[in-house]
């Protein structure tokens, strides 16, 4: 009798000891509240040259000149080729990558986007929303919302620098939380982006915030060091980018 109660003791405290929250410090609060992903762009600039390569390694390089989407991602892009000015249409299933350049004009809305919100410039970095860097496309074979049949996509990667273990697509269609401000002058919070396409392993699923806990230890138990110093119950969506960024340098630290 004794026995049975010091294990169902020792399995109570074990069970409690997980499920407390770990505390963080302002400074870490304020640094996993940064945004790191890059700014999700709709539109190509048809004035730059756009690099497509193929699955068999042949690589086009033209002016993007129209495409077909479904649900905002990419199933096919026309290209103006840049040495023989012909039209070239290409199918997302053929392509494995591809380089575009955000418009002048999607720059612009971004950038006035940033400055209506003050909570911008304590999580997110201008210069991300004005980019001129070449903006990365990967086929991915994903069904959109996890609800329509499987097809091959061009997707924006929105965290190249930090991949190696987990890709995040932009997903052009996402809703952002809302945000509360006065009439004429800027907003305070909200903004924050509500889904994103997520690709670990040979699995690409699409994730809401609602479903964030749920896909959790999908996304990062197989790190044990990392969940200790980042567990479910004590974290929030609004941490995503930082959570990838750190699980990734765990991984390949």
């Amino acid at each position: 009798m004794k026995l049975k109660f010091l294990m169902l003791s020792l399995s109570l405290i074990s069970t409690l000891s997980f499920a407390q929250k770990v505390k963080y410090s302002k400074e870490e609060k304020k640094e996993m509240n940064q945004y790191l992903f890059n700014e999700g762009f709709n539109t190509a600039s048809s004035n730059k040259i756009s690099t497509i390569i193929l699955k068999d390694n042949n690589e086009y390089q033209g002016y993007t000149k129209s495409w077909v989407k479904q649900r905002g991602q990419i199933l096919s892009i026309t290209i103006e080729d840049a040495e023989t000015g012909k039209a070239i249409k290409l199918d997302a299933k053929d392509i494995a990558e591809m380089y575009l350049y955000a418009t002048e004009a999607e720059k612009s809305m971004k950038a006035a986007k940033f400055i209506s919100n003050m909570r911008n410039y304590s999580t997110k970095k201008y210069k991300k929303s004005v980019t001129d860097d070449a903006i990365l496309f990967e086929n991915q074979t994903v069904s959109l919302k996890n609800k329509k049949e499987s097809k091959s996509f061009l997707m924006q990667v929105i965290n190249p620098e930090f991949n190696e273990s987990i890709s995040v697509y932009y997903d052009p269609f996402a809703k952002e939380t809302a945000t509360y401000g006065f009439a004429g002058a800027p907003s305070f919070g909200g903004g924050v982006i509500k889904s994103y396409y997520i690709k670990k392993g040979d699995k690409v699923i699409w994730l809401h915030k609602d479903d964030f806990e749920d896909n959790y230890d999908f996304l990062f138990g197989d790190n044990a060091e990392f969940m200790k110093k980042y567990p479910k119950n004590s974290v929030e969506w609004d941490n995503f980018s930082f959570l990838v960024y750190q699980y990734t340098a765990m991984n390949n630290g």
